[in-house]
């Protein structure tokens, strides 16, 4: 997870400078950071290597295919070699039954949203709090087990990060997310296949996320 993030900080400031302060992707990266307990020095040092001469030149890519039984799985990567990161992808989908395909080939399937993950602060009236997002363009706005989610389109991330801002809000999470709008269920046996072919690919360096549009269950999140 550590790895993953300081790709993320690296091409962060390397886009948008080291300030956090003028730099709202890098702050966001660097809140998430934080939130999975990365300690403030690897942070600040991964920061200042982001915007040395000699920094690694990460690259975002995307690559989109087909686990069996019909199940869309999109994958983010950040990586220094497309060669490398593409000839693995394309081998894990092969090795586990699947298929690469080209990308905007799920367009269909995933919606490109922005997803918060904020925690229920003692005294905080969820109704206002929910309205005053809304009015900042959120779309959704769910609290449950202590957590309040808010879903907003991607083009409106930015008013809903800054509107947190101001209310003085740190979220525990913030990020773009592939949310699928069409579902799939799997018998047990099917989804553990399909289930190795996505631990695979989240196991790898290059890969930062994967989405997938199965319905789990609470039953077969235990088989995994």
């Amino acid at each position: 997870m550590f790895t993953k993030i300081l790709k993320e900080i690296s091409i962060a400031a390397k886009e948008g400078g080291g300030d956090t302060e003028i730099n709202p992707r890098l702050r966001l990266v660097v809140s998430n950071a934080k939130g999975n307990n990365m300690p403030k020095d690897n942070i600040e040092r991964a920061i200042k290597n982001a915007i040395g001469e000699d920094a690694t030149q990460y690259h975002e890519t995307t690559y989109e295919g087909y686990a069996p039984h019909g199940i869309g799985v999109f994958v983010e990567c950040l990586t220094d070699n497309t060669n490398r990161t593409v000839a693995a992808v394309r081998s894990i989908f092969t090795r586990y039954g699947g298929s690469l395909g080209k990308n905007g080939s799920l367009e269909f399937i995933f919606d490109h949203k922005g997803v918060f993950h904020i925690p229920v602060q003692e005294g905080m009236d969820e109704d206002e709090f929910a309205l005053e997002l809304i009015d900042a363009g959120a779309e959704d706005v769910v609290t449950e087990d202590g957590f309040i989610t808010v879903t907003s389109e991607m083009a409106d991330f930015g008013m809903i990060q800054k509107k947190l801002e101001e209310m003085g809000i740190t979220p525990e999470t913030a990020e773009l997310q592939r949310i699928p709008n069409t579902m799939i269920e799997l018998k047990d046996d099917d989804f553990v296949k399909v289930m190795k072919l996505i631990d695979s690919l989240e196991d790898d360096d290059d890969v930062q996320k994967v989405f997938h549009n199965m319905d789990v269950s609470d039953q077969q999140m235990h088989l995994v």
